[in-house]
């Protein structure tokens, strides 16, 4: 068995056993932590081993349904490492914040988790294009039923309009995928690299820019596709939400560096200032309504709709920096985000809200938890040394390579989320001690983890960023002259 199926199959056989399992509810909550840390274990052992000047590597290939050309195709590269391993360092943190947390039903909640991980990891290694819309759609499934069925009180509604905006977007890219599987020449094929060879009109390069675009821009979310979000971001569980804004969004920046722009640079070239234009206003939309959130689950969402918008504009940029920039960032945003919320779901457990002007000097009551919050959010501001930087920086070159006023609105994001998220925490964790910040008790085993791991993660990835960079390189480098937008 190849590394990528062996990393793909792992979550399968913990969602399995979890769904299995009719034992003590405790045991449960531990064994699942422990399953998710072996399909940690295992990504970590294949980045050890993994050379990423190869190109695609551990490919395994089974057919599927042969007369449609359909293959069960999986292999990893630079960029789809990165993903699949930080898929796998965010799963065991967030299933070890839900210990100790009441949660009905654990067997159906725990599986659930381990489908998402195993629909994402699909995402991330396939490289056969009806395999991937099968695994994009798969990953829509569990996080549906988690934020319906673990959701607040309005889930039913918002989980619908969730469920609804991204399969009408699915349904595009459908139409799409076929439309490319119908030009590959011979025995038609959906596999990734036929799709790459195709020589394909502008005008058709066009409409199948649209078809993609969309359910990618749905997913991430671009302005103004985004109105999902905030209220699927603030009613889903903590899990849900962690899940959602760590990983699943990642699905669409890495849809658009792999499926849009080696396929169709002559559609990106032409729409592409468009795209940006609304990347920045929704950089700049987020942020403002960032700043006037009371709510402090609700700021950090539309903090992170922010964040990934800057994202999305380095990769619209189609320069090199742009794209170094947007994968940096990912993985910096994924870790940030998850500590993020779960600093929100720390402070409503202990103290009964999560509002801003009800809340004040926790840091009198708990300074471990001051010290970890602090990093925290010094990272999601883009602190030098801290993981937020380096992307930052790249992602705000590579616009400004691009366009220089684009760059210069697309840079008031660091001031803007500056302002909200420190005047949040001196707010929340400063001052005189509220009513509710009182009842702020010490910080249980799994919580002080979870906070630590996130803080050491994103000092280390502050200080090491290279790292990341040369193991992306070669697979960007790819992809940026498969797209011929280096002419």
């Amino acid at each position: 068995m190849s590394e990528s199926l062996l990393l793909l199959m792992l979550p399968l056989a913990s969602m399995l056993i979890v769904a299995v399992y009719n034992g003590d509810k405790g045991l449960l909550s531990k064994g699942a932590v422990a399953a998710s840390l072996i399909s940690l274990l295992a990504s970590v052992y294949v980045l050890l081993t993994f050379n990423s000047t190869v190109g695609f590597q551990s490919v395994s290939s089974y057919n599927w349904i042969p007369s449609l050309g359909i293959n069960l195709s999986f292999g990893l590269d630079g960029l789809s490492i990165l993903l699949v391993m930080l898929t796998n360092f965010l799963t065991p943190l967030i299933i070890l914040a839900t210990v100790n947390r009441e949660i009905k039903n654990q067997r159906a909640f725990y599986a659930l988790i381990f489908l998402m991980q195993f629909a994402l990891i699909g995402v991330f290694t396939t490289l056969d294009a009806f395999v991937f819309y099968v695994f994009w759609e798969l990953a829509l499934i569990p996080i549906y039923f988690i934020c319906l069925m673990w959701g607040g009180k309005y889930s039913g509604a918002i989980t619908l309009k969730f469920f609804i905006y991204t399969l009408t977007g699915s349904l595009f890219m459908l139409t799409g995928i076929i439309y490319l599987y119908l030009q590959t020449p011979g025995s038609h094929t959906f596999a990734l690299q036929s799709f790459y060879t195709l020589d394909l009109t502008a005008q058709e390069q066009s409409y199948l820019f649209w078809a993609f675009f969309l359910a990618f821009a749905i997913k991430i979310p671009i302005w103004p596709l985004h109105t999902w979000q905030p209220d699927t971001y603030t009613d889903a569980p903590t899990a849900g939400t962690m899940l959602l804004s760590g990983i699943m969004l990642k699905m669409g920046i890495y849809g658009i560096m792999r499926w849009m722009l080696p396929v169709m640079p002559l559609g990106i070239m032409q729409w592409q200032n468009l795209v940006l234009v609304l990347c920045i206003i929704g950089v700049l939309y987020a942020s403002c309504l960032a700043l006037v959130q009371n709510d402090f689950k609700r700021l950090v969402a539309y903090a992170s709709m922010a964040h990934v918008g800057l994202i999305a504009a380095g990769v619209f940029t189609t320069n090199i920096y742009g794209l170094q920039g947007a994968t940096i960032q990912m993985l910096a945003h994924g870790i940030n985000a998850v500590g993020l919320f779960y600093i929100v779901d720390i402070i409503q457990s202990k103290t009964g809200t999560r509002q801003i002007n009800e809340l004040g000097g926790i840091a009198h009551n708990n300074r471990l938890f001051s010290i970890l919050f602090v990093i925290v959010l010094l990272g999601t501001v883009a602190l030098p040394l801290t993981n937020g930087f380096v992307g930052e920086f790249l992602l705000l070159n590579g616009i400004f390579n691009y366009n220089i006023w684009f760059a210069a609105f697309a840079g008031l994001t660091i001031i803007l989320g500056a302002v909200y998220m420190l005047r949040s925490y001196k707010s929340i964790m400063l001052g005189d001690i509220a009513s509710p910040s009182s009842k702020f008790e010490t910080l249980q085993y799994n919580e002080k983890i979870v906070l630590s791991v996130v803080a050491i993660a994103i000092i280390a990835m502050g200080i090491c960023p290279q790292y990341f960079i040369n193991l992306a390189q070669p697979a960007l480098e790819n992809i940026f002259q498969l797209s011929h937008l280096h002419n």
